[in-house]
């Protein structure tokens, strides 16, 4: 499953299908390439069983060059997806922002395309970020694009705390 596009709400999308999967027995796992803060759906899904959110990236990249840092903390992402599913240590495992990453090139697309295609059959995946690459949503099974009808943060409304992390 893909979650794409330039609208808000892709990883909030993720997370109902954690809580879903979560509700109906599921282990989940949650692994954040891009992501570098303590959100307020991390501190609400320690509370859930059976999920485990790891954030490893080091926050946006959007206006910042790309650094060595950056590749490295998003090839150790990499490594704990590869290892999670592999292990069978869940039944949902949620590449968030995913996408960007590898928009930016911190991870190889054929390596990432050779996992999803050889993934085992009871693993469910779902990828999220903006700009995902038109091989990867061909190789999906589903695909939601998300788009900004209207948003306040354009009407100049700042972020808040449980609205938007």
């Amino acid at each position: 499953m893909v979650l794409t596009g330039p609208g808000k709400g892709k990883t909030t999308a993720a997370l109902g299908a954690a809580l879903r999967a979560s509700g109906q027995g599921l282990r989940v796992v949650m692994l954040q390439f891009i992501k570098a803060r303590r959100t307020g759906e991390m501190k609400a899904a320690a509370l859930l069983p059976r999920v485990i959110i790891k954030t490893l990236g080091l926050g946006l990249i959007k206006g910042r060059p790309v650094s060595a840092r950056d590749r490295r903390r998003a090839g150790q992402a990499w490594a704990e997806a590869s290892r999670t599913a592999v292990a069978g240590d869940c039944d949902l495992l949620i590449l968030d922002e995913i996408c960007v990453a590898l928009k930016y090139g911190l991870l190889d697309f054929g390596e990432v395309t050779v996992f999803l295609r050889s993934k085992p059959a009871s693993l469910h995946i779902i990828l999220t970020g903006r700009d995902c690459p038109e091989d990867l949503l061909a190789l999906a099974d589903t695909v939601t694009h998300l788009e900004n009808v209207k948003h306040h943060l354009a009407a100049g409304i700042k972020a808040q705390p449980g609205i938007e992390y």
